[in-house]
């Protein structure tokens, strides 16, 4: 029987990770029999749910004159010097590199691969922000009397909302917090215990299953570390359990914690004003950006890393992603940003629960749907039906018409039956458009490295390659035009019975009732689709 003990570390774990905005990595071995980018197999040919891309490549597309597209990633970071997506980054061809002068007159100095909406000209950055939630809950709070009277109706209730939810997290974080000290108290209580009894300071779960435990307390000590390891927990894992939760309690849920006042000192409501920041595109955290980068555009065919989806693709970077929730205003300059620059699809693998400053984001999608720019969105890693729930950004701008240049993607798994839909993955059969693999895929992370990981985050990312290999082929062919071909030609899997999203769901529903095509994202149909419209 688990003990209780374990219990709360692995309920730990659920809370920090899959409430976490971005995705831990895990590393499986059994991969290796799928090859590395299993996404990008076929269904028929081999078995495996993936988006046909290897099909595409070798039916369609070999020796096919291609233009560049070019693909701005608005995300946390990118490492722009990684071995296998270094050829494939954008450069500003109008700016000269380091003479700190605005040579193309855009307001940003020296942008040469893009364009970091958190920090300012002295190269300080912001790392760690409160979460929307949390901001709005400080605007509201400090109100009192008459001020809290004069409010609207919808301000009210919005505060009232938010209030209830940010006590309720904050007593999660401390709940949490507490049952973390408690496991670690005995996490290190019994390693010491079987330090001793085994005489050694390193030992193995080998070594504790053949222990033949004479006493309660050494009974206990190996239950414990049995089951601890068998779920492949160490120091690291909780070390990283540790620094999500006081990340949680320091800076995501503390109403006096205000980065933005000490490193940019901007006025966040006034979203038209773009000129800060700086160019440092890498940051302190790129590995998520980074690996949402290489599923898109690492470089094809030089015998390292991945194979990423587009050939003939250069890599925006455009940061805007803390520790903690992005701010509207730094999302529609980001926005802004790519369009003016030549970006033909833009991806954006994030979201939360408010958007104070929707208008600024409408606005920065409206500019892209008039200058044919396709936008691509993660549907997020909470298991929520976008029918009922909203998360932002979203495709709805706040007069609720719909953007026609956006595509929401959720996410998928290896495995072709019930469990093909993953179980964190937003859904909505009117608000979800499609979906694409977005568990234990392979790809780029920072320092030239490699590693799994899984998300929504990832699917969106391969979703906009697919467009971008569109647009990179087919290069007549308008945003509306991709995004249709897209949709059309997803893999038809309507009818097939998987399980709902939701660890504690146990339902079982046709795939149409998770998004509007109820498919796959399939780029060897799509490319087919895009030879008879040309």
């Amino acid at each position: 029987m688990r003990s209780f003990f374990v219990a709360v570390l692995l309920f730990g774990v659920h809370l920090s990770f899959c409430q976490n905005r971005y995705d831990p990595v895990f590393k499986y071995n059994r991969h290796e029999i799928y090859s590395l980018n299993w996404f990008a197999k076929d269904l028929k040919t081999d078995t495996v749910p993936g988006i046909s891309l290897d099909l595409a490549y070798d039916r369609v597309l070999a020796n096919k004159p291609s233009e560049t597209v070019i693909v701005a990633i608005i995300d946390s970071g990118v490492d722009i010097d990684h071995e296998d997506l270094v050829d494939n980054i954008w450069i500003n061809e109008d700016e000269i590199a380091g003479n700190k002068i605005d040579d193309d007159n855009n307001g940003y100095i020296d942008d040469i691969y893009g364009w970091n909406f958190l920090g300012n000209d002295r190269g300080e950055n912001i790392k760690n922000e409160t979460l929307e939630l949390t901001r709005i809950y400080r605007k509201y709070s400090g109100l009192f009397g008459s001020e809290l009277e004069n409010l609207a109706d919808q301000e009210r209730e919005l505060f009232e909302q938010v209030k209830l939810e940010y006590w309720e997290r904050l007593k999660r974080a401390r709940k949490e917090k507490a049952d973390l000290d408690n496991f670690i108290l005995h996490y290190r209580f019994y390693k010491r215990y079987l330090q001793a009894y085994l005489k050694k300071q390193v030992f193995s779960l080998a070594e504790v299953k053949r222990i033949n435990a004479y006493d309660i307390t050494l009974s206990k000590a190996c239950e414990f570390w049995i089951d601890v390891s068998q779920n492949g927990f160490s120091e690291k894992i909780i070390s990283e359990l540790q620094e999500n939760n006081y990340s949680k309690l320091n800076f995501h849920l503390n109403p006096e914690y205000d980065p933005r006042r000490d490193v940019i000192g901007d006025n966040i409501q006034e979203a038209s004003h773009h000129v800060y920041g700086n160019n440092d595109v890498i940051g302190d955290r790129p590995s998520h950006g980074t690996h949402v980068a290489g599923l898109i555009g690492a470089i094809r065919d030089n015998g390292i890393g991945i194979d990423g989806i587009v050939e003939n693709v250069k890599i925006m970077a455009l940061r805007v992603i803390p520790n903690g929730d992005e701010r509207d205003k730094d999302v529609a300059n980001a926005i802004r940003y790519a369009v003016e620059n030549g970006a033909r699809v833009i991806n954006m693998s994030f979201s939360k629960g408010y958007s104070p400053q929707k208008i600024a984001v409408d606005n920065a999608v409206r500019f892209a749907e008039e200058k044919g720019v396709l936008i691509v969105h993660g549907s997020g890693n909470h298991s929520k039906n976008l029918d009922l729930e909203n998360v932002y950004p979203n495709a709805y701008y706040l007069n609720n018409d719909k953007a026609e240049n956006w595509l929401t993607v959720g996410a998928t798994t290896i495995n072709y039956d019930k469990g093909l839909a993953a179980d964190f993955s937003n859904y909505g059969q009117n608000n979800v458009d499609l979906f694409a693999p977005g568990v234990d895929i392979f790809s780029l992370v920072n320092e030239d490295g490699y590693d799994f990981q899984n998300g929504t985050s990832m699917a969106s990312p391969i979703v906009a390659g697919v467009a971008a290999l569109l647009f990179s082929y087919y290069p007549n062919l308008t945003a509306t035009e991709v995004k249709e071909i897209i949709l059309r030609n997803s893999n038809e899997l309507r009818k097939m019975r998987v399980r709902m999203p939701g660890k504690q769901v146990k339902k079982n529903v046709k795939f149409k009732r998770l998004s509007v095509t109820g498919g796959i994202v399939n780029a060897y149909q799509a490319v087919l689709s895009a030879e008879k419209s040309k």
